[in-house]
């Protein structure tokens, strides 16, 4: 593209003089949004196509028209210092520029009928259709890596906590497959948002619609749209669906910090459930001995800029009057951001929950905490007829004296035990071990073995018809 072509603007005409350099530069959006050359070379063949069906172009000029625009994109994937030297206003901007180039006027009847505004509304939707399936296909990668330590992590039993304290024994693989129904849920919210990007705008103009008899229909099938918008004025201006997805990419993201932060705590000396792979840690410049969870931190950190990204569209779309604003411009580069960092985030949660190793050594040790079993004190009790919550009251009063004794409650005898309630017999050490804590919990849902293994083959089948999807 010559010098003088990437300088004629598509506004210019009414202007005596060229815009200042500092300004045009503040207001070029190419650097960024030519990220929509695969879905801006696309909808200019659909565009080609559809006003040579309204006899706007003959059908030999709009097979011109589409034969340079696919040579154009062939282009545009190996010749990168043709697009990096640019000096393109926009990717529509850079397209139409180079399609006059190479065709002259004939070039120039494309744009015929259509605006930037619907150019970008249509292209942008598109993009968040492509980046939702990316993102989901990568979810099915962590959800897979899941699935298999679950399986791997059948039978190891670990301390399950609320408030940070021992609660209750779970199977790790309850603890695992939890964190897996959150990232299903995200794949789904990943889905919904691609859903509402599916309606085509392209025909709504500059916000009053096209005055050339397009068929609006046959243009976003073209596009593989499912639905055209309803109304011009609000097409060019919707960006709903981009905060929908950045709303899915941050709840993605707030479930994978809570997941980096439970492998950072179970990483530490004070926890030691589970060993850190090299290959996804560092070390220290200063302390030798440092294994440092980074691949979890990082994520962790991360996970700030998605919500930023959200945040920053939010207040950018909060002020603005109806139809399109140029404010509207900021809405690609944050959500670009947002993808890419959570792209990143979930390829490298993924890699390295595959690869760590769970001690169930240190887990079962753990798991074996007295405490745990409190809730299945109250609850045989309550067997033998005693209101629950009497029962809790009577267990308190017994962890209370073991506290002071010195002592856990499988140490306590049975005497001593039947002076906080007389229904207490010897068959209690049998409802107090971890086995029978863990085999109780049989309902669906809960953390029984048998239960665990029903969740995990139904979330393998539901991560079956999620790659199916895809």
């Amino acid at each position: 593209m010559s010098d003088a072509a990437s300088q004629r603007k598509m506004w210019g005409a009414r202007f005596d003089r060229d815009p200042d350099a500092s300004f045009y530069e503040f207001e070029r959006s190419w650097k960024f949004d030519r990220r929509l050359l695969p879905q801006e070379f696309a909808l200019d063949r659909a565009w080609a196509r559809a006003i040579a069906r309204a006899g706007i172009l003959t059908s030999e000029e709009g097979d011109q028209i589409v034969a340079a625009l696919d040579a154009l994109e062939l282009r545009s994937k190996s010749d990168t210092a043709w697009l990096d030297t640019s000096k393109a206003e926009d990717v529509h901007h850079f397209v139409e520029t180079a399609l006059i180039e190479k065709l002259g006027a004939l070039g120039a009847k494309l744009h015929t009928g259509r605006s930037r505004n619907d150019m970008v509304a249509t292209e942008f939707r598109m993009y968040v259709k492509y980046a939702a399936r990316e993102i989901r296909s990568v979810v099915a990668s962590l959800e897979h890596a899941i699935a298999e330590q679950a399986e791997r992590n059948l039978k190891v039993p670990m301390p399950g906590t609320t408030h940070m304290q021992h609660a209750q024994p779970l199977l790790l693989s309850h603890w695992l497959l939890a964190h897996g129904e959150a990232f299903h849920r995200d794949a789904e919210r990943v889905a919904a948002a691609a859903v509402r990007a599916d309606v085509c705008p392209l025909g709504s103009g500059a916000l009053s619609g096209c005055a050339f008899p397009l068929d609006r229909k046959a243009l976003a099938d073209d596009l593989g749209f499912s639905s055209i918008s309803a109304n011009s004025l609000d097409a060019v201006s919707d960006r709903d669906f981009a905060l929908e997805y950045l709303f899915a990419l941050s709840a993605l993201a707030m479930h994978l910090s809570r997941l980096a932060e439970d492998f950072v705590l179970f990483a530490s000396p004070e926890f030691g459930f589970v060993d850190l792979p090299d290959e996804f840690s560092t070390g220290s410049s200063l302390m030798p001995q440092k294994k440092n969870p980074d691949a979890w931190e990082l994520i962790r950190g991360k996970t700030g800029r998605i919500y930023g990204s959200l945040m920053a569209l939010f207040v950018t779309m909060k002020g603005l009057p109806s139809s399109y604003q140029r404010d509207l411009q900021e809405d690609k580069e944050n959500l670009f951001q947002a993808h890419d960092q959570a792209l990143a985030m979930i390829q490298i949660a993924g890699v390295t929950l595959a690869a760590s190793r769970f001690r169930e050594d240190r887990l079962r040790e753990a798991a074996q905490d007295p405490a745990l079993v409190a809730t299945e004190l109250a609850d045989y009790l309550v067997t033998f007829g005693v209101p629950f919550r009497e029962a809790h009251e009577i267990i308190g009063k017994v962890l209370r004296a073991a506290e002071q004794e010195g002592k856990s409650i499988r140490e306590m005898s049975i005497q001593r035990l039947k002076e906080f309630s007389p229904v207490f017999d010897r068959n209690l050490a049998t409802a107090l071990t971890l086995e029978s804590a863990l085999a109780r919990r049989s309902l669906p849902g809960g953390t029984a073995p048998g239960a665990v293994q029903s969740a995990l083959l139904e979330f393998k089948r539901r991560l079956a018809e999620l790659k199916s999807d895809l």
